[in-house]
């Protein structure tokens, strides 16, 4: 089980967008990374080719590029602060993630 999931709203906590908080587009949990829209913005310099029928369209694109999962917290919905996340399992022996500050289940 994972503690931050595709959807999840995370704070970033370090680097150069800290304090910004934005939705989870992406999950690599073996490369533990994972891509946070709005948050390191790379501009890419794509050539002109020809892909099959498709040409692709030349210019700078931009888009949101992989961080690490410790750069970032998840912020809990009940209290909505950055917080730690603990499992445990509920009465129904499902396994849940846990809010450290307020208690209560995110899941």
């Amino acid at each position: 089980m994972r503690r931050i999931r595709k959807g999840d709203l995370v704070e970033v906590i370090t680097g150069d967008d800290i304090g910004v908080r934005g939705q989870v587009l992406r999950v690599y949990p073996k490369k533990q990374r994972i891509v946070v829209e709005r948050v390191n913005i790379v501009k890419k310099h794509q050539r002109p080719m020809q892909a099959g029928r498709q040409q692709v369209q030349p210019g700078i694109i931009q888009f949101e590029a992989p961080i690490h999962i410790s750069n970032v917290m998840l912020v809990c919905p009940n209290c909505d602060t950055p917080t730690r996340v603990g499992f445990r399992f509920n009465e129904d022996n499902v396994k849940v993630r846990w809010c450290k500050k307020c208690g209560q289940d995110i899941d």
